[in-house]
């Protein structure tokens, strides 16, 4: 399968809203249990866009979509401002076919270059894949929240995994990139 990585728009927030919400009923990458609407969905894409993240989207030769991923904050709070959370979700037909390696490896080098230095995966359910996937991108586990989250019927873990982006912690920021306009303060 070929595909292509592009920048999502607006237009894509149908069927960002579609695969999320096939995660929220089936899967446990989310510990969400009722699917937000497309007017939701919106609100969180505009809200990542507002604050400069980047948001991916894959699409195969003939234009279907069949994923996405974005950076986002970790926590909210000014220390913070140098580490960004991963989300990444695919298309059922599209998973298991290298597009989430992809997405990955993008967003991991955009977030490098926008100057954030830490990239955190919070791993629902503790998934074999999502570890195996983050684990291949060089991302380490860091920690694992037993019985973190009920769905589904059962307990879940948590996986906590983590990559130094650029220097990590090796450096000092250089302040001037990111004056906290990122976090209004």
């Amino acid at each position: 399968m070929s595909f292509r990585l592009r920048n999502v728009t607006p237009t894509d927030l149908p069927f960002i809203t579609s695969i999320y919400c096939d995660s929220v009923l089936h899967g446990t990458a989310s510990y969400e249990i009722i699917p937000p609407n497309e007017k939701e969905m919106a609100g969180r894409f505009q809200a990542i866009r507002d604050k400069g993240y980047p948001y991916i989207a894959a699409e195969d030769e003939d234009g279907a979509f069949l994923g996405y991923a974005y950076a986002s904050a970790f926590r909210t709070r000014p220390a913070y401002r140098w580490m960004v959370e991963d989300s990444i979700y695919l298309a059922p037909e599209a998973r298991g076919r290298g597009i989430g390696k992809v997405l990955l490896a993008a967003l991991v080098e955009t977030s490098k270059t926008l100057g954030f230095r830490q990239m955190i995966a919070v791993i629902g359910g503790a998934h074999p894949a999502s570890v195996a996937l983050h684990r291949a991108a060089g991302f380490v586990e860091t920690g694992l929240l037993k019985g973190a989250g009920y769905k589904h019927g059962r307990w879940l873990d948590t996986m906590l995994m983590q990559k130094a982006l650029g220097d990590g912690a090796e450096s000092d920021p250089d302040p001037s990139v990111y004056p906290g306009t990122l976090f209004g303060g």
